[in-house]
Formats: C-alpha cells, structure tokens, sequence
C-alpha cells in the first residue's frame, strides 16, 4: 500500500497537474496527502482516490517540517514524496510500489525538466520527448543503479518506506526554510546504511517555472543551513550556490566558516531570475 506525499505552497495550477497525473497513473495511490503552506488555502480536492488536505500555518518555507508531517499523517508502509512541480509518468507508482516491496533502501526516480509550453502534450512519450535529463544525477535507463555519494539524494521524487523514513526521525527540522535539508537526509540515510538508489525507466516530470539562480531570494536561508549542516558533518553543502555569494562579494568562505560581508540588493535579486525554468 502506498501513500503518496506531497507538500505545496502558493503553487495550485501546479499541483493540479500533478494529480491529474496520479489520475492517469496504471496505479493509482492508495492515499494522497497534501501538506498545504499557502499564504491563501487551497481547499478540498477532489480525486477517485483517498486524499486529504492538511493545513500548515507558517511563515516562508519550513520544507522538513512539512514534510514531516506529511509523513506522520500517512496510513501506508510505502511513501512517495513527490514535489508539487513534479508529474508522475504513466508507470511511475506501480514501479516505486515494486521497488520499494523489493529494496529497503531510499529510491530516486528519474526526474526531467519540461521547458515552458501552454500546449502541453501530457503523454509520456511527449514528455520525455521534450524534456532534459539532469547533467549530473545520472539514471540508468531501466532497473537500479547504487549510488554511493549521498550528496546526490534528490528530494524532488523519491520512495522510502515508512519504517526506514521513522528509523531516520524524518528530516532534521532544524534546517528551516530553503536548501541544505535534503542533503542532509541523504547522509543521515549513509550513516544508518540504507542505500541510495537512483530507477531508470519511470519518471517525474518537472514542470516549469521561472527561478532565481543563484537563490538569492533565500540567501539568509542557504547561510544558515550551510552552516548547520558543517557543523554536523564537516563538509559544505550548495558548494555551487555558496561560490555564486563569493563571486558577488556578499560572502567570504575558507575552509571552515562563512563570513558574512552584505546582503544581496533588490536589483541583483531581479538579475538573477532566469526564465528557462532549470533548477540545475
């Protein structure tokens, strides 16, 4: 039995299109549960199968903790947390359900960009037609691949199942707002020794939408989870997004601390949006 999780906040049009996706699924979910941030509540949903709402007061993005309670809230032994941006492929549950019935492990799926198109073509085929495969996480094209560095877990798609995710205590609700609290989760994963691994030949699909890279709209964020998750284990994380705040002269970093030289202005927060959607 599986429940599938999503957590979502001031993106309806999108969640919309993924439980149209669940709709289409050749297994449909057993639960779907929505833990809802929005700054306006999105309401009931309606859908052929078993799913609820929960609300979640907050201010900004408190990722782990709603993903937490999404978790706590499930009635299944398999969960599938999907990000709201995300479409599942046709096969994609009835894959994860036979993966995780298999392998004790925390299982990525094969996630693809979709470039911005208003007449979308929501066949599988289409899709992967017209979408990109990330340039590092890499996915064999069907089965399993073990990957050993946990620094590529990716929360955007992934299965767990219920008992390893309680093992784990879910995601460390320390790490508040925006980055660092999934990376986090896949090295508490390695420590414990559950396996990480990355399926091929079932996808989610990413739908577009335009970012701010670097994420300078969650610099306080970033800094702070940086520093949370050195002090757990000695390495930096969003190494790519922390050199991005070196080059603009808004942060000093040496081996071991961040120093803090300004906060980025509102015109390099609107330089930095990019409209290709990619996450990447």
């Amino acid at each position: 039995m599986m429940s599938v999780l999503t957590i979502v906040k001031n993106r309806e049009a999108h969640l919309l299109n993924l439980i149209a996706g669940l709709q289409r699924s050749s297994r449909l979910p057993d639960e779907f549960i929505v833990v809802d941030m929005s700054d306006v509540p999105i309401g009931e949903i309606r859908t052929p199968f078993q799913s609820r709402v929960i609300q979640v007061a907050v201010d900004g993005l408190h990722l782990s903790r709603a993903r937490n309670v999404a978790a706590a809230n499930a009635r299944n032994d398999q969960l599938l947390f999907l990000d709201v941006d995300c479409v599942p492929s046709l096969t994609l549950l009835e894959a994860m359900n036979d993966a995780l019935a298999q392998h004790d492990a925390l299982i990525c799926a094969d996630t693809r960009y979709l470039a911005a198109r208003e007449d979308r073509d929501w066949s599988d085929r289409a899709l992967i037609a017209s979408s990109e495969m990330h340039p590092v996480r890499t996915f064999p094209a069907h089965g399993f691949r073990l990957e050993t560095n946990p620094g590529l877990f990716w929360s955007l798609a992934f299965g767990i199942r219920r008992n390893a995710f309680e093992a784990l205590s879910g995601f460390d609700d320390e790490f508040v707002g925006y980055g660092g609290e999934d990376t986090d989760f896949g090295y508490r994963a390695a420590e414990q020794g559950l396996p990480l691994m990355f399926m091929g030949g079932a996808y989610a699909f990413h739908q577009h939408h335009g970012v701010i890279d670097p994420p300078l709209h969650h610099f306080h964020d970033i800094i702070r989870n940086a520093q949370l998750f050195y002090a757990k284990w000695g390495v930096w994380p969003m190494r790519d997004w922390l050199d991005a705040f070196v080059e603009l002269r808004l942060i000093e970093r040496s081996s071991d601390a961040l120093k803090l030289l300004r906060v980025p202005t509102l015109d390099e927060i609107r330089q930095a949006v990019d409209v290709t959607g990619r996450k990447f």
